[in-house]
């Protein structure tokens, strides 16, 4: 009797325990879903680093046509590049558009800065550099693209503070505290669930479980008329 208590009682005890277990495996399993989730990069980022990356290409496009309409590819490259001249040259325009292109592309896509410095720092280098440019330079006396590339660089350095700072930040701050309300509900849910035990508990198998029923009454009463028919005597 004492072992088969404490056998019930290990069972107990260890169901228990697989219980616990289940639980903290299913709220790591939880948490682990959950980081990896954090690791993805939102869509709304997404589209900002695309929005990045058609600014470096629409400015390099502009930057191309302008140097094949005034008289080549390879004479105004080295006309701009080569002999450089910060009056004349578009050069300079190209590499604010790379600069822009590789700090954004850096800060919100590599790091995943959740934060508006970088920005910030790239549109005032962009809107300075700009302004001094059209001021001192003589771009405006060399047709259509002294004003075209000046103005498509400070209106696109401009669209990605705003998608940045009206969309993207705000955004993902919503997102991140809505997972962190769903995060802890599942957690209190799991911790929540009680470890119920079963009704019926494997008790171990005793010697006395194993017995022999009793002989049936109609089988005593045919020995019994055997037995009358033998100690008849014979005729």
């Amino acid at each position: 009797m004492d072992s088969q208590c404490s056998s019930s009682v290990g069972s107990r005890a260890t169901l228990g325990g697989v219980g616990n277990i289940n639980s903290t495996v299913i709220s790591s399993r939880i948490e682990s879903y959950e980081a990896g989730e954090k690791k993805c990069i939102s869509d709304v980022r997404r589209t900002f680093c695309l929005f990045v990356t058609f600014d470096l290409l629409f400015v390099t496009l502009l930057w191309i046509i302008e140097l094949n309409v005034n008289g080549g590819i390879k004479e105004q490259l080295k006309k701009e590049v080569l002999e450089y001249d910060y009056h004349k040259s578009f050069f300079d325009i190209f590499l604010l558009a790379v600069f822009r292109f590789a700090a954004l592309i850096l800060a919100y896509a590599v790091c995943k800065v959740r934060h508006w410095w970088a920005i910030a720092i790239t549109t005032a280098i962009t809107t300075g550099f700009l302004i001094v440019k059209v001021v001192v330079s003589k771009l405006l006396s060399q047709g259509a693209f002294g004003y075209l590339l000046p103005i498509i660089s400070f209106i696109l350095a401009w669209i990605e503070t705003w998608l940045l700072d009206f969309k993207v930040l705000p955004q993902e701050a919503g997102d991140e505290i809505s997972e962190n309300q769903i995060s802890n509900y599942r957690y209190l849910s799991v911790q929540s669930v009680p470890d119920r035990e079963p009704l019926l508990y494997p008790g171990p198998v005793s010697e006395g479980q194993f017995y022999s029923p009793p002989e049936s009454m109609a089988d005593s009463d045919e020995d019994l008329d055997d037995k009358h028919d033998l100690e008849k005597p014979i005729v």
